[in-house]
């Protein structure tokens, strides 16, 4: 298990039942790149690959 999986799990735990929009979530990762500016490459990257999801050039 990774790390980074403890915190998925949470989420999975807490929130799992809510339903937000990709506006909500947008908006969520600009506060947290605003408090942590050292996460804005990684926010960046999870942001665009979530954007892509359904790009079929993308596929590897």
């Amino acid at each position: 298990m990774y790390f980074t999986d403890r915190g998925i799990e949470e989420l999975e735990k807490r929130r799992g039942e809510e339903e937000i929009t990709f506006a909500e979530l947008s908006e969520q990762l600009r506060t947290f790149v605003d408090l942590n500016p050292d996460f804005e490459i990684p926010v960046e990257r999870l942001a665009t690959w979530l954007a892509r999801l359904d790009d079929e050039d993308d596929e590897d």
